[in-house]
């Protein structure tokens, strides 16, 4: 029988499990990422503008960058997961979120 998904090699743990499926599946590891960045930066804004009436994007412009380098440099340690321009493109958007934190002039700075 042939299957249109083949099954990752489930004998050596789970490292090897996930890295069966990046490869079977070469959008995961970016759509996973992407989903990362977008549910900590849309659910702090959104929070932060329920509970005090603005949202400091880049605050968690910068939160949500962090959190996905955070979770790509942990995909780095198994060989195979995430690409080289995939960390340099994180790498950069925390960057440059940090810039635009620190450079942005504050709601309540004249």
């Amino acid at each position: 029988m042939t299957y249109t998904y083949n099954f990752p090699e489930t004998t050596n743990g789970l490292d090897d499990i996930i890295t069966g499926m990046a490869t079977e599946i070469p959008s995961l590891p970016p759509s996973l990422l992407l989903f990362v960045f977008f549910t900590v930066f849309l659910g702090g804004t959104i929070a932060q503008k329920k509970r005090s009436g603005f949202s400091d994007v880049p605050m968690w412009s910068t939160m949500a960058s962090i959190s996905t380098l955070l979770i790509t440099l942990a995909f780095t340690l198994k060989t195979g997961f995430i690409d080289l321009p995939i960390l340099s493109v994180v790498v950069s958007i925390t960057i440059a979120s940090g810039l635009w934190l620190f450079l942005d002039k504050g709601r309540l700075e004249n």
